[in-house]
């Protein structure tokens, strides 16, 4: 079932080869000849691909001709980015000043050297793509062109708009669990902590359900303190505990960081803030049958107040059996008449059923083939709709997947159907979320950036912006169901993938992508994307697993230890690593962040958010041209950013902390191509830069937790209030604003006329007291912490809202007060 994704890096190459054949650079090096002859070479093969990626999984040969084949086409992809990047160089030369210094990277390479060295590149990269164009003749396959695929947006005029108690169809269980939560003593033991066990196999909903009893609002106020937490295979003693004061941090309103404590020191900590206090603790997807470990974990909970209560949720009997004081609560298939009208909420609209008879009663079969599993029935559901062909009813009908299915009970073969219809681009896209964890959650703009680093993001319209691409790509994935709306109340959206759904990428990316758990784990030569959770950080087992990764194109380290960067393993391995697209130390303890990262050349994806141990960047981080996303939000030991930031000229997103009063003197005002700027946590800061209503494609601002911001340009006089820079010329391109806590801000009189903004969110300004005169295409608002501008906001009544009201969603301190079409 696993996937080559070799027809999309052929695509990729061919439209690289296609931008190089017509630059100058090209022409002057010689190479325009050559270029064309491995254009036609490669699209002849690209032809055979789909008929080929279909055909490999019976045909062994096939397998590793298209192994051959997607080797070539990275080492092409790798080639042809080298001469993008001489490219560039050559145009920031030329816009610098002459008198002004260029810094090493422009200079230190030998023009001719280069020159020569990559045509003689090119001339191997060519005779190899012949060599395998010969080969593909003996596999007699098929030429198949791919059809661009319509990206369904998911909007409440398209689609029926399921609420999560009928997707799982269990109203009934939810108030008896909710019930016996709030009662005093359902076990007549009320020394011990309660655990209720919720049970059954993948897919009937368990987390779903557990989700409806923790929102409740009698929940809600019963209990002092609530917890989720994900558990999944790992039961982990240490990274349990860190979980649940992280959860508990986040509750209260702090920043939930972690990893920097010790077991003990955890553990003290989780003891401190349950006691006396009458908790209840959700445990997801817990797999753990080791009744000792599950017997550490209680003990460490038992400071509660009396009816503190857990809840657990499993696919396994034995799990339930180690953890539940009172009988588990078993969940069972739907019957049929719930699991048919759940499958027919998400395959038409509302009512349209009417309008076909046929496709109902071979939907009628196809729901008895789902066995009352609510994500099966959501997800085919979802994918048949808007498809009136019998045909296409038919052959989910009959696919030979069902009798997979029948033979072990997985779900996640039935899964692969809705898959399957997905266009190739959007299959790699759905396949990367592996690199992630089960239960991550995801964010609009976090996973689009990855995308993006990968070249995943392709439009036949060039001044199509590929952001949105990317939420075209969500939404088809999300009318799908094969991603799950996780919140609406953020300025970007928030989500999840079910577990199931997490299983099937993994298992179609398992050529491509790997999750590990320790550096002792073995790895494939041909994975090229790596994430690295829960791991221990040695210096042996780190240098010998990172010299296994070879042409490694992810690395995915989030709160990583001091062990690993400390060493020298990353710094003996960094030539092999020169392919790297995408590096994320998300959260790591580190406090030096190497010269070296300047030679990833090829880096576009840079994620040093919350390394709050570093003090400083290097300033060869600027080499790094070809970088389309750098965040560092949340290294609050930062005492200066990097010099020569103005170099980053393709930078499209860039979110900072740092100690400094100013943001001037970086060349921040010169990233042309950023869209979007996020300045977080920066105490000090009382000014930003000067020259930033310069960034004319600037898309989301966001700025918090600046407690002594001021004015925004150091040019401006203090007027501390809401910067009249944003009427010029970013006016017409700015579509997303958030400002937090920076408390000292007012309105300013120039504070008007945004007319592109479509999201804003304001936060705990307390003194902010209007908004922008025209915000005519407006959609969603949210006010939180800001009691002068919430007055003016009331539905009806506030003077400010006639100038919101045709907002599609208004939240006002926690309130949704207005949505479209409620």
């Amino acid at each position: 079932m696993a996937e080559s994704f070799v027809f999309n890096i052929a695509e990729n190459v061919i439209s690289k080869l296609c931008d190089l054949v017509h630059q100058e650079i090209s022409l002057t090096w010689g190479i325009r000849g050559d270029l064309e002859k491995l254009g036609h070479t490669l699209t002849t093969i690209k032809a055979v691909l789909l008929d080929a990626d279909e055909k490999q999984a019976r045909r062994h040969q096939l397998r590793v001709w298209l192994q051959r084949l997607r080797d070539a086409c990275y080492d092409a992809e790798d080639v042809l980015d080298e001469f993008e990047i001489e490219a560039q160089r050559k145009q920031v030369r030329k816009e610098r000043s002459t008198g002004e210094k260029v810094g090493y990277f422009l200079s230190s390479s030998n023009p001719l050297a280069i020159r020569v060295n990559m045509a003689q590149k090119i001339k191997e990269l060519e005779q190899t793509f012949r060599d395998i164009a010969e080969l593909k003749n003996n596999f007699h396959l098929t030429e198949i062109h791919d059809c661009p695929r319509h990206h369904r947006r998911f909007d409440r005029e398209t689609h029926s708009f399921v609420q999560a108690s009928e997707v799982i169809g269990r109203d009934d269980e939810k108030q008896k669990i909710v019930e016996m939560l709030t009662q005093d003593d359902p076990s007549g033991a009320e020394e011990d902590i309660v655990v209720l066990a919720i049970v059954g196999i993948g897919g009937l909903g368990k987390t779903t359900l557990a989700k409806l009893v923790f929102n409740d609002i009698s929940v809600h106020d019963h209990f002092e303190l609530k917890l989720w937490v994900c558990v999944s295979e790992d039961f982990d003693l240490q990274q349990l505990i860190l979980k649940l004061v992280k959860a508990i941090k986040a509750e209260r309103g702090g920043d939930g960081d972690r990893g920097s404590m010790n077991l003990q020191q955890s553990q003290k900590a989780l003891r401190d803030c349950l006691n006396g206090k009458k908790f209840l603790i959700v445990f997801d997807d817990v797999w753990n049958e080791d009744y000792r470990k599950w017997d550490e974990l209680k003990q460490l909970l038992s400071g509660g107040a009396a009816g503190s209560r857990i809840v657990v949720t499993t696919r396994s009997n034995k799990v339930a059996k180690i953890t539940g004081t009172i009988s588990p609560h078993k969940l069972k298939a739907l019957p049929y008449y719930k699991s048919l009208s759940l499958f027919l909420k998400f395959a038409f609209k509302k009512g349209e059923d009417k309008q076909y008879p046929n496709l109902v009663e071979i939907g009628e079969e196809i729901v008895m083939k789902c066995k009352g599993v609510p994500l099966l029935l959501k997800t085919l559901g979802s994918m048949l709709f808007s498809k009136t062909w019998e045909r296409e009813w038919k052959l989910v009908k009959n696919s030979e997947t069902w009798k997979l299915m029948e033979k072990d009970d997985e779900v996640v073969y039935v899964l692969k159907l809705s898959y399957d219809q997905l266009s190739p681009r959007l299959k790699q896209c759905f396949a990367y979320c592996s690199l992630f964890p089960k239960d991550y959650e995801f964010t609009e703009f976090g996973l689009i950036s990855f995308w993006m680093a990968h070249g995943l993001l392709e439009s036949s319209d060039e001044n199509e912006n590929p952001f949105d691409i990317g939420r075209q790509y969500l939404n088809d994935l999300f009318s799908r169901s094969l991603i799950e709306d996780h919140s609406v109340a953020y300025l970007y959206g928030v989500f999840k993938m079910h577990d199931l759904l997490h299983d099937l990428a993994l298992l179609v990316a398992k050529n491509e992508c790997c999750l590990v758990n320790s550096f002792k784990q073995s790895i494939a030569p041909s994975i090229r994307h790596v994430c690295l959770i829960n791991s221990d950080s040695s210096d042996q087992s780190a240098s010998e697993f990172l010299n296994k990764l070879g042409h490694v194109r992810t690395l995915r380290f989030p709160y990583m230890g001091k062990g690993l960067t400390s060493s020298k393993s990353l710094d003996e391995n960094c030539l092999r690593f020169q392919r790297l697209r995408v590096l994320d130390l998300f959260g790591s303890t580190f406090e030096v962040l190497p010269e070296w990262i300047g030679n990833l050349k090829h880096l576009r994806y840079l994620n040093l958010c919350d390394c709050r141990h570093i003090k400083k960047l290097p300033d060869s981080i600027c080499e790094l041209q070809n970088l389309l996303s750098l965040g560092f939000a949340g290294c609050d030991q930062i005492e200066e950013l990097p010099k020569d930031m103005r170099n980053m000229t393709r930078l499209v997103f860039l979110s900072l902390t740092t100690k400094q009063r100013d943001l001037n003197g970086y060349g921040l005002e010169h990233l042309k191509s950023l869209q979007f700027l996020i300045i977080w946590g920066c105490e000090n800061l009382e000014y930003l830069f000067q020259g930033i209503q310069n960034l004319t494609s600037l898309h989301t601002l966001g700025v918090a937790c600046c407690k002594n911001l001021v004015s925004l340009p150091h040019d401006l006089p203090k007027l501390e209030a809401l910067p009249h820079w944003l009427l010029r010329r970013s006016a017409n391109t700015l579509k997303n604003l958030v400002i937090k806590d920076c408390e000292k801000l007012v309105s300013s009189p120039e504070w008007h006329n945004l007319t592109s903004l479509e999201k804003v969110e304001i936060t705990r300004c307390r003194r902010l007291s209007s908004l922008p005169e025209t915000m005519q295409r407006l959609k969603q608002l949210y006010v939180e912490g800001c009691p002068l501008l919430s007055e003016r906001c009331k539905q009806e009544i506030g003077v400010d809202w006639p100038k919101i009201a045709h907002a599609s969603l208004i939240v006002l301190d926690g309130i949704r007060i207005s949505v479209e079409g409620d």
